[in-house]
């Protein structure tokens, strides 16, 4: 028996949501929806009820490819066998595990029949069952990326070429993406990020009869799903209806060269610079317009469209989230919509230039400064930190590289009895060579496959915020330093970890994380002031990185003038070289940044980058930008 999915018609709220699902259900080709929000909201829920009010489509029963019946894969033998008979089907929905393998995602060789006959046999993946449905990934942010990859051809194409084991297979593969993603957890790839037509912004309920209503809703399905969802029939099938008549009147709805033109207007407006952004908003307006039953698409639908399409496409800044200013939006439609006259008129009154007040001007220059702290990371000239990968745990990055992973290109293959990752095609040909007269496989044929991929690194980040460090332009160039290595470690899909001291303690302010804008904002927001606990931060890194086996860079950016013991009675400059030396002892890559300042310095942080083994920096005359390029170029 089918499981019972919860009513799409029962989501309590949520009506960006459903829109957005509806319009992708109503035009595929918008290329789906990305549903971002904490956990908890709903995201999946209602991902997964869509199937339930998606009007039913025509297929060959037990046909792997799904093929349309007046177009059949041709080397599809269901479909095309003399007496096929298509018949209405549910809508496909396959969900994209993030432990798939690639070659579950694309297809393969049937094992099973090369190993009977000898003959290639291509055995449809992932890719194949979810062509004319839905492709639905959890955790989008955190499929690897040699899947991204995969996805981004085939939605980029529409087919899914398969070139391995001496196969050479191509076959339809167009679906609707559907992803949900957590930002605790990191952000997307630009690339995949723009695949999505559509995004939508998820959060739970502020309103207390909102939420009970939701808990009422959730515990009555989970006590009795067939009773309540038969509850919900009559208004289930009123949107399926809905959906089924949109479908059918879409290809005639139009959109006037006015609307377009505004499409246009917003884009350019909003810096968008992919014109998949036009072609979607169109598609989106008209999808609108098909599903209120109109044949003419309105302003209104673009408005609707722009918020669903343009946050996630327009050009940001680092560590920027995704949005739209809606009050600007509305200021846009009015002004383009504006009579001819009207708009000459607001343009001859605007024409002479206001002088800019003098501390408008302040506040720009120092906005332009600011941005200029952020540029470092995009600067080509700037040298990446790079770390040999030796970590036990593989996790995929961009950074360092590692061998024999579980994830990646195939390097080689080398024999094996009992391989986790069979290599197929150097196990046949062992057989074969055998050359006996029955062609046979045993263990000693086995060959496994070793893989090379890139990896990724934590990089720990211990802050002193100490009143030896409140001097503010001390303390923002540490920060500059610090947002420029973030957006480079956003860019190599490194984990991020922060541990802050002062006063009386150390405090883990971010536990390791991919999600560096959660890096950025609790840096922005570090209090400064106190002593300096320096052996307890220590002791916390320590802590740290033990209960992670990534390969890890320690920056400790300090003056070193330790003056909180971590145990009562001892000196904390002692303690403070005793845990550099146990970092030291356990081969942690360190990197020191000195914030001492004034004529009499004492030298203790280059004198704890010695005990840890790690190069020693200042920030004296440096910049945030200068500082940023120093700490990269001193690390090979």
């Amino acid at each position: 028996m089918d499981s019972v999915t919860f009513p799409f018609a029962a989501i309590v709220e949520q009506p960006q949501l459903k829109t957005a699902l509806l319009l992708c259900a109503v035009d595929p080709s918008l290329g789906g929806v990305l549903i971002r929000g904490d956990k908890g909201t709903a995201k999946s829920t209602a991902a997964r009820a869509l199937t339930d009010i998606l009007p039913h489509i025509s297929r060959v029963l037990g046909c792997a490819f799904n093929c349309a019946p007046n177009s059949p894969y041709q080397c599809c033998e269901i479909c095309n066998a003399e007496h096929s008979s298509p018949q209405a089907s549910s809508v496909p929905f396959i969900t994209l595990p993030l432990g798939a393998t690639e070659d579950r995602v694309i297809g393969t060789l049937d094992l099973e029949q090369a190993l009977k006959g000898g003959q290639q046999i291509f055995k449809p993946g992932l890719l194949a069952a979810a062509h004319r449905g839905i492709l639905y990934i959890d955790e989008v942010n955190l499929l690897p990326d040699h899947l991204v990859d995969v996805l981004l051809d085939a939605a980029a194409m529409g087919v899914n070429a398969v070139q391995r084991e001496g196969l050479s297979v191509t076959h339809p593969a167009r679906f609707t993406l559907i992803g949900t993603m957590n930002l605790e957890e990191g952000d997307l790839r630009p690339q995949l990020l723009d695949r999505f037509g559509l995004m939508v912004e998820v959060t739970a309920p502020r309103d207390k009869t909102l939420r009970s209503e939701v808990v009422r809703r959730r515990i009555a399905f989970e006590a009795n799903p067939a009773t309540y969802a038969e509850k919900w029939h009559q208004q289930q099938q009123i949107l399926r209806n809905q959906l089924l008549l949109a479908q059918q009147i879409l290809p005639v709805v139009t959109l006037d060269d006015t609307l377009l033109d505004l499409i246009s207007h917003l884009c350019c407006e909003f810096e968008v610079a992919s014109l998949r952004a036009d072609i979607v908003m169109h598609k989106a307006a008209r999808a609108l317009a098909a599903l209120e039953g109109r044949l003419q698409v309105k302003p209104d639908d673009v408005r609707t469209a722009a918020e669903l399409v343009l946050p996630h496409r327009r050009r940001r800044k680092p560590f920027e989230q995704p949005g739209l200013d809606r009050e600007q939006l509305d200021e846009l439609m009015e002004q383009a919509l504006q009579p001819p006259d009207q708009k000459e008129l607001e343009a001859n009154s605007n024409s002479e230039p206001e002088q800019q007040p003098e501390k408008d001007q302040d506040q720009a220059q120092e906005q332009q400064q600011q941005q200029q702290i952020f540029a470092v990371a995009a600067a080509k000239t700037v040298q990446r930190i790079e770390i040999d990968a030796v970590a036990s745990r593989f996790k995929t990055g961009k950074r360092s590289t590692a061998t024999n992973t579980p994830q990646g290109r195939v390097l080689r293959a080398v024999p094996n009895q009992n391989p986790d990752s069979l290599a197929v095609g150097a196990t046949l040909r062992s057989a074969a060579l055998k050359g006996s007269d029955s062609f046979q496989v045993t263990k000693y044929d086995l060959h496994q496959q070793i893989r090379v991929g890139k990896q990724a690194n934590l990089i720990l980040f211990v802050v002193d915020a100490s009143g030896s460090m409140a001097a503010q332009r001390r303390m923002e160039a540490v920060k500059g330093a610090v947002l420029s290595l973030l957006t480079d470690a956003y860019q190599q899909r490194d984990e991020v970890a922060v541990i802050s001291f002062r006063c009386k303690s150390a405090e883990l302010l971010l536990a390791p994380t991919r999600s560096v804008d959660l890096a950025e904002q609790n840096l922005r927001e570090l209090p400064t002031g106190g002593r300096t606990p320096l052996p307890h931060a220590l002791s916390l890194a320590v802590e740290t990185l033990e209960k992670t086996s990534l390969t890890a860079l320690l920056v400790l950016l300090s003056d070193g003038k330790a003056n909180i013991p971590l145990n009562p009675g001892q000196d904390p400059w002692q303690e403070s070289l005793k845990f550099a030396g146990l970092l030291a002892e356990r081969g942690i890559p360190a990197l020191v940044l000195d914030t001492e300042t004034g004529y009499l310095r004492l030298g203790k942080a280059r004198q704890l980058a010695k005990a840890l083994g790690a190069e020693c920096l200042t920030l004296e005359d440096l910049s945030a930008e200068n500082l940023a390029l120093t700490i990269r170029g001193c690390i090979k």
